[in-house]
C-alpha cells in the first residue's frame, strides 16, 4: 500500500514581512528544500502524492476555540503594522495575510494523512507542512505554530475512527507544550517527547518541560517519555521536528540524518506500522532535506544507513533517563522493576551545566561549518537489484510469499559448496549439499550489494553446520563483525574468536556470559519478558556492536512464535543496514516464511497478542546480564527497563 506524502504549494505562501531575527529562519524555502531532496533521490516519486485540502472551522475547533479560529481568520484582513502589532502579543509568531490559508492547510494535510492510514490507503505518511503546530495552544500561537496539527489529527483520529489509544512521539528539539496542555488529562492520548531542557533555561523555558510533568488527573502518567512498548498504540502520530539535526541553528546539536531513519523504523513496529508524521521544525535547510529523505526512506520499507561514531550514551543523558524513570514510577508497574543503572552522585551533572554545544553563536555561518565535515557521509545507499530472495532447501516447495520476494535458483559453484562442507567437516549430501549451494550464492549477493537479506531454508539435522559455513563465508569475504542472533538447540563454534562475531544464544535454563562476545539468555515466557529481552538487551548490543551483517539463526526447538520471530527480525534490521539472512530449519519454514518475507521487506511485525508482565526469574536473567555486560556495552546503560504492564496502575 505504501507511504503518503500530503503537501500544497501554497504552504510556501507565508513570510516574515518585517526585520526580526527570532523569526526569519521559519521560512518558505524549509518546505521547498525538503520538496526538491524527495524529488532528486526518487522518493516522491515512490510516494502515494496527495495535494492538501483546508481544514474546516469545525474540524480546527476540536482543540481551538472559536474566538482564537475568529482571530487568526482576521488577519486576512490586517495590513503590514497591523499583523505586526498582532503578532507581538504572542512569542515567537509571526502572522501573514496567508496565514490562516496556509495553517488551515497545514492541519488538512495532517487529517488527510490519517485517513488515508486508517482507512487502508498506505500503511504510512509524512504531511509536508507549514506553520508547524506542536506549540500551539487552544487560544494562543506561539512558537512558529498557529493551529496545533498533531492534536487535531489526534482528536479527530479518535472521533471519527473511535481510537481509544494513540501514541504521539514528538521529538523537535523543543518541548510541544502545546500538544502537552491539549491532552494533560486524556489518557487515551500518551504524549512521548523528548527536547532539549537545560535545566529550565532552554525555550519554552516551562517547568512542565521537566521529567516531573507526569500529567493530570485520569491522565496522570500519559504525559511522558517512557519505553515504546507498553502503551500498545493503534495509531501513532510523530510530531516530526528536525531542529535536533547537526548544523541546526536553533538546537546545535548533532543528531545526523540517519538518527531519524533509526527512530523512525523503531517506531514501525507498533500499531501496525501505521505511522502518521506531520513536520514541524527544522532551520538548516541542507540538513532538514537530508532528514526528511531519511525519514521518508524508512517509511517506504528501505534499510536504514549504519549509524557512526561511538556507540557510548553520555552521562548527561543517563541522568536524564532516570530523572524520568523515577517520575513515571508512580504510574507504571513495568517501571518499579527497574533495570536501569543508578547514577552516583560523582556521575551526575552539576545543575546547571550546559551541554556540549556545537558553537555559541548561532548563526548560519556557524551551522555551515558544522554540517560540512559530515556531508560526504550523508548519502541514502542505493536499493539493492533484489530486496528480498529466499533459498529453499527443497526445490519446489509451496510457500505462500509475499509479492517481490524472489526464490534463490542460482546455486555457488559445485567446487566452492563442496570445499566448504569439507573444510567443516559437514554431512552436506544430496538435497542438503544443493541447499548449501544456493545458500552461499545467497549470501554473497548480500555481502556484494546485489541482495539486501534473505532466508535460508536448511534441510533437516544441517542448520548448525550450515550456520558455521555463513559465519566463515562472511569473515573470509570481507565483513569485519558479525552478529549471530541463535534460537534454539545451536551451539557456538569452537574457533570463533572474540571481536569479530558476537554470539547472542537465547536459549538454555541459566543467563551466562562466556566472554563480552559470547552471550547465552534463556527464552523468556511471557510478553513483557520477551520485550525486555529484545529491547533491553539485543537492540543495545547490536547496535554497541555496530555488524555489517546480522544472521538470525533459528535452530531445532527455537520455540519462537511467528510473531515474535517477526518483530526480532524487524529490530535486527536496524544496526546493520538491513543486511540480514535469516537461517530456518525446513520444518519451520511453512509457517514462518511469509511473516519473515513481510518484515524483511519492511512491514510492519504481526501483534505479540496479549500482553503478560514478566517473570521475575526473567527480570533477574536480565539484570545479571546486564551487570556483566555493561563494562563493555555501554548502550546497555541507557536501555528501557522490562515492560510490566499495558496500563498505569491507577
Amino acid at each position: 500500500m505504501g507511504t503518503a506524502l500530503v503537501y500544497h504549494e501554497d504552504m510556501t505562501a507565508t513570510r516574515l514581512l518585517w526585520d526580526d531575527p527570532e523569526c526569519e529562519i521559519e521560512c518558505p524555502e524549509r518546505l521547498t528544500a525538503a520538496l526538491d531532496g524527495l524529488r532528486q533521490r526518487g522518493l516522491q516519486q515512490r510516494c502515494l502524492c496527495l495535494t492538501a485540502c483546508e481544514a474546516s472551522e469545525e474540524e480546527l475547533g476540536m482543540v481551538h476555540s472559536p474566538e482564537y479560529v475568529a482571530l487568526v481568520r482576521r488577519t486576512q484582513t490586517l495590513d503590514k503594522e497591523e499583523l505586526q502589532a498582532l503578532s507581538k502579543q504572542f512569542d515567537a509568531v509571526y502572522f501573514h495575510p496567508n496565514t490562516f490559508h496556509c495553517a488551515r492547510l497545514a492541519v488538512g494535510a495532517a487529517l488527510q494523512l490519517v485517513d488515508a492510514v486508517l482507512t487502508g490507503a498506505v500503511h504510512n505518511g509524512l504531511a509536508l507542512v507549514r506553520p508547524p503546530g506542536h506549540h500551539s495552544q487552544k487560544e494562543a500561537a506561539n512558537g512558529f505554530c498557529v493551529f496545533n496539527n498533531v492534536a487535531i489529527a489526534a482528536k479527530h483520529a479518535k472521533q471519527k475512527y473511535g481510537l481509544q489509544r494513540i501514541l504521539i512521539v514528538d521529538w523537535d528539539i523543543h518541548h510541544g507544550q502545546g500538544i502537552q496542555y491539549i491532552f494533560d488529562d486524556d489518557p487515551s492520548v500518551l504524549y512521548f517527547s523528548w527536547h532539549r531542557y537545560e535545566h529550565g533555561r532552554f525555550w519554552p523555558f516551562l517547568q512542565e518541560s521537566d521529567a516531573h510533568a507526569v500529567g493530570q488527573g485520569q491522565g496522570q502518567g500519559f504525559t511522558v517519555n517512557l519505553p515504546w512498548n507498553q502503551f500498545d498504540p493503534e495509531l501513532v502520530l510523530v510530531s516530526a521536528g528536525f531542529d535536533s539535526a547537526i548544523g541546526d541553528p536553533e538546537g546545535r546539536m548533532r543528531a545526523t540524518p540517519e538518527c531519524f531513519a533509526h527512530l523512525t523504523q523503531l517506531m514501525q513496529v507498533l500499531a501496525g506500522g501505521r505511522i502518521c508524521a506531520v513536520l514541524e521544525g527544522g532551520y538548516h535547510l541542507e540538513s532538514l532535506a537530508q532528514s526528511v529523505c531519511m525519514m521518508v526512506q524508512t517509511l517506504l520499507g528501505d534499510p536504514t544507513p549504519p549509524l557512526l561514531g561511538l556507540m557510548v550514551p553520555c552521562q548527561s543523558a543517563l541522568e536524564s533517563i532516570q530523572s524520568v524513570q523515577t517520575a513515571q514510577a508512580p504510574h507504571w508497574t513495568s517501571l518499579q522493576q527497574n533495570v536501569a543503572p543508578v547514577l552516583g552522585p560523582s556521575t551526575r551533572f552539576p545543575e546547571g551545566r550546559s551541554l556540549p554545544l556545537l558553537a555559541e553563536n548561532p548563526t548560519y555561518e556557524a551551522a555551515e561549518a558544522a554540517l560540512s565535515p559530515l556531508q560526504g557521509e550523508l548519502c541514502l545507499r542505493p536499493t539493492p537489484p533484489i530486496c528480498t530472495a529466499v533459498a529453499l532447501a527443497v526445490p519446489g516447495a509451496a510457500l505462500a510469499l509475499p509479492p517481490g520476494v524472489l526464490l534463490q535458483e542460482e546455486s555457488a559453484l559445485r567446487e566452492e559448496t563442496e570445499a566448504w562442507a569439507r573444510l567443516h567437516k559437514s554431512l552436506f549430501q544430496d538435497e542438503s549439499l544443493v541447499a548449501l549451494g544456493k545458500i552461499l550464492c545467497l549470501l554473497g549477493g548480500i555481502l556484494d550489494g546485489q541482495v539486501r537479506n534473505g532466508i535460508a531454508v536448511t534441510a533437516a539435522l544441517a542448520t548448525a553446520a550450515t550456520v558455521e559455513v555463513i559465519i566463515q563465508r562472511c569473515l573470509s569475504h570481507g565483513a569485519q563483525r558479525l552478529l549471530c542472533v541463535a534460537l534454539g538447540q545451536l551451539d557456538r563454534p569452537l574457533d570463533l574468536a572474540d571481536d569479530g562475531v558476537l554470539w547472542l544464544n537465547i536459549r538454555g535454563k541459566e543467563a551466562a556470559v562466556e566472554s563480552m562476545f559470547h552471550i547465552s539468555t534463556p527464552l523468556p515466557q511471557t510478553t513483557g519478558g520477551f520485550l525486555s529481552c529484545i529491547l533491553g538487551l539485543v537492540l543495545p548490543l547490536a547496535y554497541g556492536f555496530q555488524p555489517d551483517v546480522v544472521l538470525m539463526a533459528l535452530g531445532p526447538a527455537h520455540g519462537l512464535q511467528n510473531a515474535q520471530a517477526a518483530l526480532l527480525a524487524s529490530v535486527l534490521r536496524g544496526p546493520a543496514g538491513g543486511r540480514i539472512l535469516a537461517v530456518v530449519e525446513e520444518e519451520s519454514i511453512l509457517q514462518l516464511a511469509r511473516t519473515l518475507a513481510q518484515v524483511l521487506l519492511g512491514e510492519a511485525p504481526p501483534s505479540l497478542g496479549p500482553f503478560l508482565m514478566a517473570s521475575p526469574e526473567e527480570i533477574r536473567a536480565l539484570r545479571l546480564l546486564k551487570a556483566q555486560l555493561e563494562p563493555r556495552w555501554k548502550l546497555l546503560q541507557a536501555a528501557a527497563p522490562p515492560p510490566g504492564s499495558c496500563s498505569p496502575i491507577a
